[in-house]
């Protein structure tokens, strides 16, 4: 008979939280949800304060770097990385955690997680936050953010967006044959967590620079840029961000 894992959720996406929570209720048996975390920030508190035994961790939100997180507390739980990074990099995770599992979280990995943690040695956890105190931590580049339809989480390639718009609550999000998908993470969220080529063009976009068709002088010191998608969408840059996209594009 095994014990629970007093478990705790962090991730910035309500919709990936929603799913891991879903799929660990199919092992009520052996994971034991205490609470959740939107941000690196709450994560910490509520690690200090409920001192769970197990955080299913997000690696990039807003708050703290994770990795500075985790080496200021004093209660230190067994960790697995949960991220949207490419499996290149999410390796080098893997040997400061129990495991890593890649967004979106599918049943089949999860089981092999669980095996993992039926099999951990509670005294390698010192050794793991050791490891993470002596790392040089760069950053990982995302490859994919997830589109909410119905009960599905869909990972669209980042190298396929051509732009965010911001929209109502949402963040509407548009790949090179014109497809729309949603995100209700923020623009000012994603423009930190986006790769460089993204770039804030105003209060209502982000474009990727791979797709930049061509960029038109406009009035008051903004500019006209043309995406290479479908549509040659065409958009207006905010004239707060005019100095920014002279220093950036050489204008």
């Amino acid at each position: 008979m095994f014990n629970k894992w007093k478990t705790l959720i962090v991730d910035d996406e309500k919709p990936a939280r929603e799913r891991l929570r879903r799929l660990l209720g199919k092992y009520d048996d052996r994971f034991e949800i205490v609470d959740e975390a939107a941000d690196s920030f709450d994560a910490g508190k509520k690690i200090e304060m409920l001192m769970p035994e197990l955080v299913f961790l997000d690696i990039q939100m807003p708050g703290p770097n994770v990795f500075e997180m985790l080496t200021g507390l004093d209660h230190k739980p067994a960790i697995v990385f949960c991220t949207a990074y490419d499996s290149y990099a999410m390796e080098a995770f893997n040997t400061f955690s129990v495991d890593y599992l890649l967004k979106p979280v599918e049943k089949d990995r999860l089981d092999m997680t669980l095996q993992k943690l039926e099999r951990l040695n509670s005294s390698a956890l010192p050794e793991l936050y050791r490891t993470i105190e002596n790392m040089v931590i760069q950053k990982p580049v995302p490859v994919t953010i997830t589109h909410k339809l119905g009960n599905k989480i869909i990972p669209v390639k980042l190298e396929e967006v051509v732009y965010f718009e911001a929209n109502d609550k949402y963040v509407n999000f548009f790949n090179t044959a014109g497809m729309t998908y949603f995100t209700d993470q923020t623009l000012t969220l994603l423009s930190q967590k986006l790769p460089e080529k993204f770039i804030r063009i105003s209060k209502s976009e982000i474009v990727n620079s791979d797709y930049i068709l061509e960029i038109q002088k406009y009035f008051r010191g903004r500019f006209v840029f043309v995406m290479n998608d479908k549509a040659r969408t065409k958009l207006i840059s905010g004239q707060v961000y005019g100095d920014e996209i002279r220093k950036r594009f050489e204008i």
